[in-house]
């Protein structure tokens, strides 16, 4: 019996992972693109698989509120509380239609992952302004991935959804910037949503 070289063997590997990597790229158009690119909310061209892109990009935008609204516990302030309670309550039934989406539209039962939030650190004077400007910039990039969405979609359903979302997170937007301009005289110089 002949014995292959572990050299060859790892080679072997390597080739198989990339071969494999790349059927499935080519098969599965929608795999590479199947978040939105977190810098820029952009959900790449208006194909087929633009619709699922949205619904994992909401997904993912939704599970960060909740991420936030964790962090958010460690307020002392009731409005910042009762807003994480509100946020970890209605966040999962949104989450839950867009599954059916998913599942209903896609045949598509895959989890997305949780987005990174940033960390907002242990509770100080500074921590409420810490998760205000946080939670404004979350929901100016859900507004730009609702206004992407318009763009690229011909789907009633996707349409609709993309503009409550919009209308919720400029409402959410106003009163965040209220009670940012209120407890830190902080102000939007040229708010840009």
């Amino acid at each position: 019996m002949q014995k292959i070289s572990l050299s060859l063997a790892v080679s072997l590997a390597i080739v198989m992972l990339v071969a494999g990597i790349g059927v499935g790229y080519w098969l599965t158009p929608q795999y590479s693109l199947s978040m939105y690119d977190k810098n820029t909310m952009d959900l790449g061209q208006p194909d087929k698989w633009v619709d699922l892109r949205y619904i994992d990009g909401m997904i993912a935008h939704h599970r960060g509120a909740i991420l936030l609204a964790e962090e958010a516990a460690l307020s002392e302030r009731a409005e910042i509380k009762s807003l994480g309670a509100d946020i970890r309550k209605n966040e999962p039934v949104a989450i839950a239609e867009l599954y059916q989406m998913k599942k209903e539209w896609y045949g598509d039962r895959r989890t997305v992952r949780d987005p990174q939030v940033p960390k907002l650190g242990s509770y100080d004077k500074s921590f409420d302004l810490r998760f205000l400007n946080a939670l404004i910039a979350h929901h100016e990039n859900g507004i730009r991935m609702t206004r992407d969405i318009r763009l690229k979609s011909s789907r009633a359903e996707i349409i609709d959804n993309s503009d409550a979302v919009e209308q919720f997170l400029k409402g959410g937007i106003a009163m965040l910037r209220g009670w940012r301009k209120a407890w830190y005289n902080v102000i939007d110089p040229s708010p840009s949503l």
